[in-house]
């Protein structure tokens, strides 16, 4: 398992949203950069600013002065690498991994469950959040829940279970987040980066408003022409009102990437 160069290692990464795109990051600057990111369709990514999953709409995506391209199928990594950058695949159903057989596999899905990941998937397999047991179903486990453990690597056991609750972010939680009151298509009214005020209408699902439930500026919106669940999470406002902070990574997801880059520099860096 530890014989390959960190150079020469191959990261698939489980979905491009916020917390795998921080992943991708931190491994593409610790210079592990053969790195492929399997997303769905049409991405359910709130930060769109920091994620690569924006590749699948736009062609390509450059995040804090990272690229990351769409590739037609595995047999365009190769080029994307070539040319410095992190490779995206429409890839639902994670074929991928069987066609590359990568030396470390991430699940950053963050589906708070286990949707398919197994231990035979790479020679490391590393699960962000719960729903993965380590040394069960994954290798590694990391701790995504704020507090205390936040980005502890987990060697036996789960991360810590959901709790249905938003982190907190200058004093407000729940209130922060923009969520679909019912089942249909998101029509925004606003772009990621405007500043609002409690009450001012955001969007629209099926002719519903989405409202803000706080002063702030939209950190996070989910991009228009998507299909939602009613109580899916559209976006978030950001009550500490710096518009910088759209486009640039958070201290949470900097943590969960650290930590996996720890996990890998473990098993292969000896």
């Amino acid at each position: 398992m530890c014989s390959r160069s960190l150079r020469d290692l191959v990261v698939g990464i489980k979905g491009a949203g916020e917390m795998a795109s921080a992943v991708a990051w931190r491994l593409y600057m610790a210079n592990i950069r053969r790195i492929f990111m399997m997303e769905v369709p049409q991405p359910l990514a709130v930060r769109r600013g920091v994620s690569f999953s924006e590749a699948v709409q736009m062609g390509s995506k450059l995040v804090e002065g990272v690229e990351a391209v769409l590739t037609a199928g595995p047999h365009g990594f190769g080029q994307a690498w070539e040319a410095g950058k992190i490779a995206v695949i429409v890839d639902p159903r994670w074929s991928s991994v069987e066609a590359v057989r990568p030396d470390v596999l991430v699940d950053a899905i963050l589906a708070k469950r286990n949707l398919g990941t197994s231990l035979q998937d790479a020679p490391l397999v590393i699960g962000l959040g719960p729903g993965f047991s380590a040394g069960g179903d994954v290798h590694l486990v990391i701790e995504t829940n704020r507090g205390h453990n936040l980005g502890r690597i987990i060697e036996e056991g789960s991360a810590e279970p959901d709790t249905g609750v938003p982190g907190e972010i200058a004093g407000f939680s729940a209130h922060r987040v923009l969520r679909a009151p019912a089942s249909g298509v998101f029509e925004a009214e606003m772009e990621i980066g405007h500043r609002v005020r409690r009450g001012d209408v955001v969007g629209f699902v099926r002719g519903e408003e989405v409202k803000a439930g706080i002063d702030g500026v939209i950190r996070g919106l989910i991009a228009p022409g998507t299909p939602v669940e009613e109580g899916l999470k559209l976006g978030d406002v950001d009550p500490r009102g710096d518009a910088s902070y759209c486009d640039t990574i958070s201290d949470k997801a900097r943590a969960i990437a650290g930590s996996v880059l720890e996990a890998i520099l473990r098993v292969y860096n000896v």
